[in-house]
């Protein structure tokens, strides 16, 4: 960091987080509410919030701050409300229905179920123009474009007041022309008009997944660059001295300009930089396979790392449309601390997916609110501070909690209050749990090889019972938790994606020619376009993948690997990394069959300084953080015991606690079961083990030793 400050913005569906580094190590976090209606809104009343507590104006931070980065929800919620730009599709005639027919399925879940409704259609039917064209799947032109049909389809968007236009052609990833020429026509006739091309915002092998991409690129593109615009005119006016840089949902910043291009990579950008917070919480002590659970109000999301990448999807159904572009995976369950408890048709206690979100919210709030929730339950089992949270700001009604749960669960199940809080919290476990193993064994991992990390406000009260379930015996959680996605943005590096189709066998020194160029002038671009963006070659770093598969399988599966010259001899790298990818992801490989590629792909990224490490002053040993006891449960029989409970703020590096314990934070709870020990790390990080303890000294000195 050059200048004295960085600051981070994770706008969220009920608060915008706001990270503020200086130098020094300092970091603080603040939390203001979000303004959907304004987004910007969130980020001005952030800011005189953090001018309120810290005496630093507005003007001060962003003129003296290396970077601003913004991470928004604006792209998502526009796809959600289904608020997006009126846009319009210009087609190959007769795959005009192509996002309807949809492959002919359903999403995975629903595809036998005939009576789950269709997906609404970003652009109706009266807007999907089809025109004269074809070229073949071996990039010859079998009919030439008609650009009479390209003009006759502007002329009916002007009329209908298209604000967006996406134009996709068969496979037109060999042979671009046709929708480059088509472009050239609708900019001369809607000169303004916010234009996607399928073959440059997805140059990939896929018909149906390119036009889906376009389309969901047009319809949120109007939107995301007038927000940038707006966000960019109000730093600039606080006298920003580097542009503004946003989160992309590929875990990676960007400039505006080209978010508001390829605003399909802002779609999920909150989440999707968690992966890069647990590999920079975990690096002391060389971490590298880490799994990241974030618990807000309503949803709770799962990423993973992996030998230090992140997990990452491509061609996948979002919101029921069909991204392809490469986006950090992110798996979202209706599980919060909202989530409302409920007895099914069948006398079962369930959790969620229904929530009481802030409004009226859980009963405990004393806002209206009237059934059982997850924090309710949370607070009948002595968990959280009855006085409040937020550092008392948000007063709970433990009455109310239990009247809740005693009304709506207890009593017609026959059971105690506590017996149905304690059943509550361990449903809505096994509801997470369930999720973790979609992104662990469902993708070919163990997840007892895992660190787990914590991320989110309502995560450290179930984090211990979470590692329990999964076997996983080493937790980290930060001070930062609650707002650790904002704290990831402002460690996170530039980082662009580049994609081309390579449909070729992996055999002969003419395949991989055809790779090694495919390969080298994709990163020519990309080592361009970063240096323009100010990035010097040692700041530029490389990492490729390949789409391959069996020949004669329908779909493939991604593949990672170094950059290295593809001769004919490195295609047995190739070969080997497949068979080895896919046996972890299926369980089994053949080695002696033949092995195609059907996409490459390039992700350059540009490295930035980060902002020093948060430094914790040694401790005085736990005793002294002592605050009290509190009766909590631990267990199904609604048993309750006395239980420390010991102030985060008063800890110091080195202190231990063993539970059962609970540690107050301003923001966040840490629930310590028994059996799991706790010690805060001088880098602000508790690293909790289960027993036998292993100190988070030894643990570094041993990392030390490893590297050494």
């Amino acid at each position: 960091m050059q200048n004295q400050y960085r600051l981070g913005i994770d706008a969220g569906g009920t608060f915008t987080d706001f990270i503020l580094a200086d130098r020094n190590g300092g970091v603080r976090i603040f939390k203001t509410l979000s303004t959907p209606q304004d987004p910007t809104l969130a980020i001005r009343n952030g800011l005189a919030l953090i001018e309120e507590e810290t005496a630093i104006p507005p003007h001060e931070i962003v003129s003296n701050a290396d970077l601003c980065i913004n991470g928004t929800t604006v792209g998502l919620n526009a796809l959600i409300q289904h608020k997006g730009a009126r846009t319009g599709l210009i087609a190959t005639r007769g795959h005009e229905d192509s996002i309807e027919i949809r492959l002919g399925h359903k999403e995975d879940g629903y595809r036998y179920d005939p009576d789950y409704p269709p997906a609404t259609m970003l652009v109706p039917r009266y807007l999907r123009h089809g025109v004269r064209e074809r070229v073949l799947s071996t990039g010859a032109v079998h009919t030439p474009l008609n650009e009479e049909d390209v003009r006759e389809a502007c002329r009916h968007f002007i009329a209908e007041g298209v604000e967006s236009v996406a134009i996709s052609f068969v496979w037109s990833v060999l042979h671009p022309e046709h929708e480059e020429r088509a472009a050239e026509i609708v900019r001369e006739m809607m000169p303004g008009i916010r234009l996607t091309i399928g073959s440059q915002i997805y140059p990939q092998v896929r018909e149906y997944t390119r036009t889906s991409t376009a389309i969901v690129n047009a319809y949120l593109s109007p939107i995301l660059s007038s927000y940038v615009e707006k966000v960019d005119g109000y730093f600039q006016s606080l006298g920003a001295r580097a542009p503004v840089r946003y989160f992309q949902s590929n875990g990676g910043l960007a400039l505006g300009r080209v978010v508001s291009d390829q605003s399909v990579y802002a779609i999920n950008s909150g989440p999707a930089s968690a992966p890069q917070a647990a590999l920079y919480l975990g690096s002391p002590w060389d971490m590298k396979d880490i799994i990241t659970v974030d618990m807000g109000g309503t949803s709770f999301d799962i990423t993973l790392t992996h030998d230090g990448r992140a997990n990452v999807s491509k061609n996948i159904d979002f919101l029921r449309y069909r991204i392809g572009i490469p986006m950090i995976q992110v798996e979202t369950l209706g599980a919060g601390g909202g989530s409302i408890g409920w007895i099914d048709s069948m006398g079962l206690m369930q959790m969620g997916p229904q929530s009481a979100g802030s409004q009226p919210g859980p009963a405990c709030y004393d806002l209206g609110g009237q059934q059982p929730t997850t924090t309710d339950a949370n607070l009948v089992l002595g968990y959280l501070n009855p006085a409040g949270l937020v550092g008392g700001r948000l007063p709970l009604n433990v009455e109310k909690a239990r009247t809740a749960i005693e009304t709506h669960l207890a009593k017609p199940l026959g059971i105690s209050v506590e017996k149905a809080a304690y059943g509550m919290f361990t449903i809505v476990n096994n509801n997470m749990v369930n999720a973790i193993r979609r992104v662990s064994v469902e993708r070919g991992y163990d997840p007892r090889d895992f660190v787990l990390n914590c991320a989110g406000g309502a995560t450290s009260a179930h984090i211990t019972a979470l590692a329990r379930e999964m076997g996983i015996r080493k937790i980290l959680i930060s001070k930062l938790a609650s707002g650790l996605c904002a704290f990831g943005q402002i460690i996170s590096d530039v980082k662009y994606n580049y994609m081309a189709p390579a449909p070729v066998r992996l055999e002969g020194a003419e395949a991989a020619a055809r790779l090694n160029t495919l390969f080298e002038g994709l990163e020519e671009r990309g080592r361009a376009d970063l240096a323009e963006d100010g990035f010097t070659p040692e700041r530029i770093g490389v990492r490729r993948a390949l789409d391959m598969r069996y020949v004669g399988q329908v779909h493939e599966c991604t593949v990672d690997v170094d950059p290295f010259t593809v001769t004919e001899a490195a295609l047995e790298q190739l070969k080997a990394a497949f068979h080895a990818r896919h046996e972890e992801l299926y369980t089994y490989s053949e080695p002696n069959s033949s092995v195609e590629v059907v996409n490459v792909e390039s992700a350059l990224t540009g490295a930035l300084d980060k902002p020093a490490r948060m430094q914790i002053a040694p401790g005085k040993g736990a005793h002294a953080a002592l605050s009290g006891t509190r009766e909590m449960i631990f267990s199904a029989d609604g048993t309750r015991q006395d239980a420390p409970v010991y102030d985060g703020a008063a800890l110091g590096a080195g202190d231990r606690i063993s539970g059962p314990a609970v540690i107050q934070e301003v923001t966040t709870t840490i629930v310590i079961e028994p059996g799991w020990h706790a010690e805060l790390d001088a880098t602000g990080v508790y690293v909790l083990t289960q027993q036998p303890a292993v100190s988070a000294t030894a643990a570094r000195a041993v990392a030390d030793t490893v590297d050494a």
